[in-house]
């Protein structure tokens, strides 16, 4: 039998919008408290007052080291504990590497999608370890598993995350924390603007987009297994889409 989320807290950086947003309603549907992440605090306030009193806001900047530090102490003091970590916020950079005009931006995009993601889960772990429990789910990229040639440095960050995931699993799946990730093909998202604008028109005539509300399905899935079962790697694919 599938495990229920009744109960549980969760934590989902980048939690005000896409894929974070439709996880959060997601678990919220089945019957989780969770606490949305974000540093857009005003978009967070509008979105806990919709979603009612078991949505939480914790603002937080993960690309300021010191905010970062603060995840597991803010979710401690705003719901109590933690159960979940869905580490998902990330940005994107598309287009040939040659097309990159400001280098910070390669900065910016690997601090967030790489360093800090492990700097999420090195902070909770020691939480959930001291517990015996907890999940660990990171939202990764098709890209993650193939060299898109249009997107060089984001590929290559979720490569990192692929590894990434393998790694701690092995580390942690004796301590009862079970890792995964989840894989979307392209997702109807503010992410996509940065896409080279042929690859869209194309990825939109032909169907090959998905919901962002179809990739927390699969996050839902993992959450609920049985604890003996974990859940390492989903890929959720457009149908269409030819990779």
């Amino acid at each position: 039998m599938a495990e229920k989320l009744t109960g549980k807290v969760a934590a989902i950086t980048g939690g005000a919008s896409g894929i974070g947003l439709a996880t959060a309603e997601a678990l919220l549907a089945e019957g989780a408290t969770v606490v949305l992440v974000d540093r857009d605090e005003a978009a967070m306030e509008r979105i806990c007052d919709r979603l009612g009193p078991n949505a939480k806001a914790l603002r937080i900047d993960l690309l300021d080291p010191e905010s970062c530090n603060t995840l597991l102490s803010g979710v401690l003091d705003t719901a109590g504990r933690l159960d979940i970590l869905h580490a998902n916020a990330g940005t994107y950079i598309g287009g040939d590497l040659t097309e990159v005009e400001d280098p910070a931006a390669i900065d910016r995009m690997l601090n967030l999608n790489v360093n800090a993601v492990m700097k999420n889960v090195h902070n909770v772990i020691p939480h959930m370890i001291e517990r015996g429990s907890g999940d660990i789910v990171i939202t990764s990229s098709v890209a993650g598993h193939f060299p898109v040639p249009w997107e060089p440095v984001y590929s290559a960050s979720k490569w990192a995350m692929t590894c990434f995931v393998q790694t701690m699993r092995r580390q942690l799946n004796k301590k009862g924390i079970r890792v995964g990730s989840v894989s979307p093909g392209p997702v109807i998202s503010a992410l996509l603007a940065d896409w080279p604008e042929e690859n869209l028109r194309k990825a939109k005539e032909s169907g090959s987009l998905i919901e962002p509300s179809e990739v927390a399905e699969a996050v839902v899935f993992m959450l609920t297994r049985n604890r003996n079962v974990t859940i390492r790697d989903v890929v959720v694919l457009p149908t269409n889409f030819d990779i």
